[in-house]
């Protein structure tokens, strides 16, 4: 479980194939919290979460395996050595949660329509396959890339969310890098409102399973 709220911007400093083109990739990536992690533990990375396969204190990294499942649903499988990701460590029990409930489970990749720069903030509109709006609503949250954002604007029949970026979130993260107008990103919806558009299915499968006795 993780919250949204990025621990650092992490280089990465090597991809290695775990076998044909097909396979899965090792990310190697540099963070100062790489002598904290043990093998094992679990990272969002670019909001998906992937699990510490060895750590290397002297030079500051840590290695994590993504699978064939995690490169389809992704963009990790477009990360090369030179780029910068989004990190998070796993959440402590009783820690202050200041973003909102992440899981790591990244739902589908959107892209970066357009980019509006404002007088103190900047506003990204992100395109997606509108079935997925249901999972949406407005001045909700949503993760996108492993940040904790809030829905500004929704279009259910575009498919398109417009999220807006506060000067600290721009400079803590690796947007202003990586979100280009056309960008593919990481979009995980709220995990409430998966639960209840789930409920709402069940419930309408089976009328008798939501009746009160």
């Amino acid at each position: 479980m993780f919250t949204g709220i990025i621990e650092t911007v992490a280089p990465v400093a090597g991809v290695q194939p775990m076998g044909s083109d097909e396979a899965g990739r090792r990310l190697v990536l540099e963070a100062p919290f790489a002598a904290e992690l043990s093998v094992g533990d679990s990272v969002a990375v670019d909001g998906a979460c992937l699990t510490a396969v060895s750590t290397d204190a002297e030079a500051g990294t840590f290695t994590l395996e993504a699978v064939e499942e995690t490169l389809r649903k992704t963009t990790l499988g477009a990360l090369e050595e030179g780029d910068r990701a989004n990190v998070e460590r796993a959440l402590k029990a009783g820690a202050r949660l200041d973003g909102h409930f992440v899981q790591g489970h990244v739902d589908t990749t959107g892209r970066v329509q357009s980019v509006e720069k404002e007088e103190t903030s900047r506003r990204y509109r992100v395109g997606f396959e509108p079935e997925w709006a249901r999972y949406l609503i407005p001045t909700g949250s949503v993760a996108l890339d492993g940040i904790s954002l809030t829905v500004a604007r929704l279009d259910r029949a575009a498919g398109t969310l417009a999220v807006a970026i506060v000067p600290h979130t721009y400079g803590a993260t690796a947007i202003a890098e990586r979100w280009a107008e056309g960008a593919e990103v990481n979009v995980e919806f709220d995990m409430l409102g998966k639960y209840v558009v789930a409920q709402e299915k069940h419930s309408l499968r089976n009328p008798a399973a939501s009746t009160v006795r």
